[in-house]
């Protein structure tokens, strides 16, 4: 909204209406003071859970004009945008954070931060309530209202979160090394027509052409740049408990998310205990399957809700044990005691691409040459193979409903000998 730089000197000239806001920056040293961090937090998801807008930092209140903001203050209110987007709104804001150059009326240029804020899929909390957009100003939302715009915006999120855009990325930021992989013989030549096709891009409300979130995950270099949440911390303890001090190894997984999940493999095969004993032969015993880890990680990594900010998906090992969470609830009516017997999809576009995405690590899969077979066998895999190499059934447990933990045992080689 008002991407060219005439038409967004014009609007703030004109001043504050339905789709403007501006705001004086004021800094005491290096530290921010205004306007204050919840306030700003309510204006931007106001507009969001209205028609959208457009907030610009840097503007002093009497004159319309620029401040005289130096790069490092201009730096410092990015980051401070950022956190509040992700920190202090519920769900997070997704929207546009740019630094831009505005004249004055001397003719010098001072910059400026635009916050281009679209209308959201959610409604969304801010640190002193609901709000929405009426002219210039914010007006509380009621209780009626809150439910009203609820079932409105849950019958528009049939396009899944997988499917929306995120508006600020473009689609440059898509490799094409990485999104060739999934072209056929039969896929449309025009690469715009072929990513539309794959729905690794979108228009997003202002009709600009975006990458998907699924886009993001699969076909950029780094997808943390747009999610931040999108990636897998992975740690390797000594003991049996959750000691910093303890650590053996830790790595956080990033890249691509098939990338991720051949990372997170490793680090399971790299860190885990290999035992042996003579039958005559020497046989090895394992501490996991490694069939039955990764079901576990394309599992997390699949049906994970991408759209919780700072819950990533976490694999710790111990010596006992391996622990993996996943965020998000459980979906519809599915309960962890029918997770072996039914299958419910949260990101219906991931997991058909990783459907088409080749394994490339031998020793994963003895049943399939791509990440994902969509036929439901994930679970009874990783229950069989497991319960087999340690005695010990795994154990499924959802925690406050935000959370899936996945605890796989380590497997006993005494108790395989004996056997």
């Amino acid at each position: 909204m008002f991407d060219a730089i005439e038409e967004l000197q014009e609007k703030i000239k004109m001043g504050e209406d339905g789709s403007l806001e501006m705001k004086t920056v004021r800094f005491r040293h290096s530290k921010i003071t205004g306007p204050h961090a919840k306030s700003l937090a309510d204006e931007l998801a106001c507009f969001a859970n209205s028609s959208g807008g457009v907030v610009v930092l840097g503007i002093d209140d009497k004159t319309h004009e620029p401040q005289d903001l130096s790069q490092d203050q201009i730096n410092r209110l990015e980051h401070w945008v950022q956190s509040i987007c992700n920190d202090r709104i519920k769900p997070p804001l997704m929207c546009r954070i740019e630094k831009l150059k505005i004249p004055r009326s001397d003719g010098t240029r001072n910059p400026v931060i635009k916050i281009d804020i679209p209308k959201s899929l959610f409604v969304h909390e801010s640190p002193n309530g609901y709000f929405y957009r009426i002219g210039s100003s914010k007006r509380k939302m009621t209780t009626e209202y809150i439910i009203r715009l609820g079932q409105q915006r849950s019958q528009a999120r049939l396009i899944r979160f997988d499917e929306q855009a995120v508006t600020n990325a473009v689609t440059e930021d898509l490799y094409l090394s990485l999104y060739q992989r999934f072209r056929t013989p039969l896929a449309e030549e025009d690469d715009h027509t072929f990513l539309t096709k794959l729905r690794f891009i979108t228009r997003d409300d202002q009709g600009t052409w975006r990458p998907t979130v699924a886009g993001v995950l699969l076909a950029t270099g780094n997808p943390r740049q747009w999610i931040p949440n999108a990636f897998i911390q992975a740690v390797c303890y000594r003991g049996t408990a959750r000691d910093a001090s303890d650590q053996v190894d830790h790595k956080d997984i990033e890249g691509p998310i098939d990338e991720q999940i051949l990372g997170a493999c490793r680090f399971v095969k790299l860190n885990m205990k290999v035992a042996a004993y003579k039958s005559p032969g020497r046989v090895e015993v394992p501490q996991y399957d490694m069939t039955a880890i990764f079901e576990t990680v394309v599992n997390a990594v699949a049906h994970r809700d991408y759209s919780i900010y700072g819950s990533k998906i976490r694999l710790h090992m111990f010596a006992d044990r391996l622990e993996l969470f996943s965020p998000g609830s459980l979906l519809n009516t599915l309960t962890v005691d029918s997770l072996h017997l039914r299958q419910v999809s949260r990101n219906e576009l991931l997991t058909s691409l990783l459907a088409r995405s080749p394994i490339g690590m031998e020793g994963l899969s003895e049943t399939r040459q791509y990440m994902m077979d969509k036929r439901g066998e994930g679970v009874p895999i990783i229950i069989q193979k497991s319960s087999a190499l340690s005695g010990k059934k795994p154990v499924y447990q959802l925690i406050d409903e935000a959370e899936l933990l996945l605890t796989i045992y380590a497997a006993d080689p005494h108790r395989t000998k004996k056997k």
